[in-house]
């Protein structure tokens, strides 16, 4: 290991990623979402779009294990594999967004579409129609995208499967399937590009423990915390986030 490598890890770069992943963790623990909404920025600004989203991808992939034998039976799979399905498909050519764009410009869009996200989850609107074979479709396209581009594709899909009338058992036990589905397909365009580099998988391996201890405290906090505290929390710090990602 060289010397820069070791620099690299005792950084405070690496002590702020530390505090990131507690807080994310906690988050997908809890809801069932919240890695790359608020890892995304964060890694952006701390590494830049091309060296943290890679790292990002890969914890995401890693810790979805964690949660899907727990949920597999509470999710609804005639709306999550059409959507999942849709969003494999559609995650290279986000990812291509990924390799080719201005890193300053990308991580600025990571933080504005994290603002959105975070004031459209806390308003009142939500869709109230139907779902579609052929708007499950479109929205998992929608995620796809996004997540090669930004490694978030929560956005859309949450607010599609938060619209419903479902016990919030079911929307987590959706949403952990559906990010599932995608986070090996998603590490595959960086794999292949040469993104995941030794800095990357040092950087994760260094990281990955923090989310694995954080993401079952964060499920049982599920059964004890109320829901409109973690709402608030939630929103805080995405605005916060997502304003540093902006303006960094």
């Amino acid at each position: 290991m060289t010397p820069e490598l070791i620099q690299g890890l005792v950084s405070w770069q690496m002590a702020a990623a530390v505090f990131a992943v507690i807080i994310a963790g906690l988050m997908r623990g809890y809801a069932g979402f919240g890695t790359a909404i608020l890892l995304a920025p964060i890694f952006s600004v701390l590494w830049g779009p091309r060296a943290g989203i890679p790292i990002l991808l890969i914890i995401e992939m890693l810790v979805s294990v964690q949660l899907v034998p727990k949920t597999w039976r509470q999710a609804n799979k005639r709306v999550i594999v059409p959507i999942g399905l849709a969003a494999c498909l559609a995650t290279p050519f986000g990812a291509y967004v990924l390799l080719t764009a201005d890193a300053v410009v990308l991580k600025r869009a990571i933080g504005a579409l994290v603002l959105v996200f975070g004031f459209l989850i806390m308003s009142p609107w939500r869709y109230h129609g139907t779902r579609p074979l052929a708007l499950n479709v479109a929205v998992g396209v929608t995620s796809g995208l996004m997540k090669g581009a930004t490694g978030m594709s929560g956005p859309p899909v949450i607010l599609y499967l938060l619209s419903g009338m479902e016990a919030a058992r079911e929307h987590r036990a959706n949403l952990i399937l559906f990010f599932a589905s995608i986070a090996v397909v998603s590490v595959l365009p960086p794999l292949i590009a040469g993104l995941i580099d030794a800095n990357v998988v040092l950087r994760t391996l260094a990281l990955l423990p923090v989310m694995l201890v954080a993401v079952p405290l964060g499920a049982r906090l599920f059964h004890v915390v109320p829901e409109r505290w973690y709402r608030r929390f939630a929103f805080t710090i995405l605005v916060v986030v997502g304003t540093i990602a902006l303006l960094a």
